[in-house]
């Protein structure tokens, strides 16, 4: 057979573009604001992870600026060896002493600081308790690990329990769950999975990529949120949403970041964070801590924005923690396809989850918020929304 066979395009991707419906790859010509420019048209933008609203703040632009012009466009190198800047590790301590840890490691992506630390805290004599729920680098990277993975129902306590009681007494266990779950929006049950840990002698990690800048009262994510800051042996998260850059970071122990420093294949081999993403990342976490009212306004907005939704009858997906990820259930494939293109066409931009991200049959639109949207935004986009859910409501796969 050929190789190659696999590479044809799927059928749901070719029926997709074949009806005008494919709701991939739009091209952005502005900023990432609440209101962007693609493809020449205006659009109220409900589809990005920029919940603090900072890839547009001036401050933050102008620290990339300086960085660039005083260290270059890269690093030409690994950590490890000559990509070291003293920004780096100034990062890291900001990180460390933000989030009330000893230390922090950073990494080129999100994707790569969870591929990076599972695969260098977990081996083949440990077990690696995983919410059904988590994100897809959580799964590559407890398979980079050779840990044997154990999946528990999504917040499943008891399902988590059953699991636990499986593994050998003399095996080291992680949990590991999202914080803020990024299709659902819902929020892991922490002070029950830190419990359970205790019992079973585990270590607890959370990915709060979508928990930073989010929950709590400074923002510092899911354990600040639920005043167990003491109880979570290892904070994963990124640069790229709240933090207005790319890139990732664990903090922890010393002992344990120094550990994966000099055994994580993802860290050691891979070029570091370019110096303006650097930049950029320190100024939107220094806005963070200076400007905490960022977090409460977020909520707001989110709340309302959830509320208006409700007012007009549309099907979303509760959490009662107000994150500011609200989806909405569209349930078949080209349903989702065409009310996303729908909502493009009249300027309102969302984002079309289907199956693998969501159970077959789940299909959904993943509408996200930020502090810097307007009432007025969200009034106007509930609007449409509400319009265009029910032109679709009687399209079938």
């Amino acid at each position: 057979m050929d190789l190659f066979k696999k590479c044809s395009e799927s059928d749901v991707v070719k029926q997709a573009k074949e009806k005008g419906i494919y709701p991939y790859f739009h091209k952005l010509e502005t900023k990432q604001g609440p209101e962007v420019v693609m493809e020449g048209k205006k659009i109220i933008m409900i589809g990005s992870n920029n919940y603090l609203g900072l890839t547009s703040n001036q401050e933050v632009i102008e620290a990339g600026v300086k960085a660039l012009e005083k260290y270059g466009s890269g690093c030409s190198g690994s950590r490890f060896l000559n990509g070291t800047l003293d920004i780096h590790v100034e990062l890291e301590k900001e990180l460390a002493e933000f989030l009330h840890k000893e230390d922090a490691v950073t990494f080129s992506t999100g994707f790569q600081s969870n591929l990076g630390i599972i695969s260098a805290i977990a081996g083949r004599t440990d077990y690696i308790l995983c919410d059904k729920e988590n994100h897809a680098s959580i799964y590559d990277g407890c398979r980079l690990s050779f840990a044997r993975m154990l999946r528990y129902e999504h917040s499943d306590m008891e399902d988590l329990e059953r699991q636990l009681k499986t593994v050998p007494e003399t095996a080291g266990i992680l949990i590991v769950t999202d914080g803020v779950f990024s299709m659902g929006g819902d929020v892991c049950k922490l002070p029950e999975i830190v419990k359970l840990a205790k019992k079973y002698g585990a270590r607890v990690m959370v990915d709060d990529a979508h928990g930073l800048g989010v929950l709590g009262k400074h923002g510092r994510g899911t354990a600040e949120h639920f005043g167990l800051e003491d109880e979570v042996d290892i904070y994963m998260g990124t640069f790229s949403k709240s933090l207005a850059s790319i890139g990732g970071y664990m903090a922890a122990k010393k002992e344990v970041c120094e550990y994966v420093r000099h055994v994580s294949r993802p860290f050691i081999f891979c070029a570091s964070i370019t110096p303006a993403s650097v930049a950029c990342a320190r100024k939107a976490l220094e806005i963070l801590k200076r400007e905490p009212e960022r977090v409460a306004r977020l909520r707001e907005i989110s709340d309302y924005m959830r509320q208006n939704l409700r007012s007009r009858g549309v099907e979303i997906m509760e959490n009662k923690e107000g994150t500011p990820i609200i989806p909405i259930y569209t349930y078949g494939n080209v349903r989702t396809f065409t009310a996303c293109k729908l909502l493009f066409d009249d300027g309102v931009y969302v984002n079309s989850t289907v199956s693998p991200a969501v159970p077959v049959g789940k299909s959904l639109l993943r509408t996200s918020y930020m502090a810097t949207h307007t009432e007025e935004e969200m009034d106007i986009a509930a609007d449409k929304i509400k319009a265009v859910l029910d032109k679709v409501r009687d399209i079938a796969d």
